[in-house]
């Protein structure tokens, strides 16, 4: 009896149908296609791009789009005038104090339409978000603030009465004889804003609009804030 021959498909460590590749062999070609295609998926139609991928609030540090999600409703889009101050005022952001600009931007200022924008005080921002704006808006000020020589950020109230004075000669021109308004400014005594603004802003608005001594900027301060109306008294029952 003749003895039967091996298949050439039938031999130890083949699979039929696939010849003489080993097992081991096919398993290395499988992994290889898997790895080629998990390597290919980011470049499938339609799949995002990493930089276009949904990204939590907190995730954002790019000081644009925090901006524009954050600021721009009142500041305006480029920093120019709008329902609150121009955030692209070189003499402001000089004169700021980066301290003072943080815990605005932080807990907001009572009494106005500044919100706090910290998570901690029910706001949006993280601190590094607050630290990418801050930053942001004060670099390369110091030389600014040295070369226009401004005055301290904060001081207290001068005398009302040198004020008048002070705003006679440096204001009236565009603000009018009494602060009313004239043809290149708006009131500057009008209730409902002084109700709203405090010495502090007042301040910031004085060193911005014009230049003064530290001692005139004070006075004139205190010369606006005796325009402010005064709260009238609860009644004694």
């Amino acid at each position: 009896m003749i003895p039967p021959v091996p298949s050439p498909d039938r031999r130890p460590g083949s699979i039929p149908g696939l010849g003489r590749f080993p097992g081991f062999r096919i398993a290395g070609v499988l992994v290889a296609a898997i790895g080629l295609a998990t390597a290919g998926c980011d470049r499938l139609p339609g799949r995002p791009k990493p930089e276009d991928r949904w990204r939590p609030d907190t995730a954002v540090m790019d000081f644009d789009a925090l901006y524009r999600s954050q600021c721009a409703g009142c500041h305006s889009r480029e920093g120019r005038l709008a329902a609150a101050r121009p955030l692209n005022d070189p003499t402001y952001l000089a004169f700021v104090d980066p301290t003072a600009l943080r815990r605005v931007i932080n807990e907001g200022v009572p009494g106005t339409s500044m919100p706090a924008f910290s998570q901690k005080r029910g706001g949006l921002l993280t601190d590094a978000q607050i630290d990418v704006l801050v930053n942001r808006l004060t670099e390369g000020t110091p030389g600014v603030r040295t070369a226009l020589k401004l005055p301290p950020y904060s001081a207290p109230l001068g005398d009302a009465t040198r004020g008048a004075t002070a705003y006679r000669v440096f204001c009236s021109k565009c603000h009018g004889a009494e602060g009313r308004g004239g043809p290149n400014g708006r009131s500057i005594v009008d209730p409902a804003y002084l109700s709203l603004v405090s010495d502090q802003a007042l301040r910031t608005a004085v060193v911005a609009g014009r230049v003064m001594s530290p001692q005139e900027v004070s006075d004139v301060v205190a010369w606006l804030a005796s325009q402010r109306p005064r709260q009238p008294r609860p009644s004694t029952p």
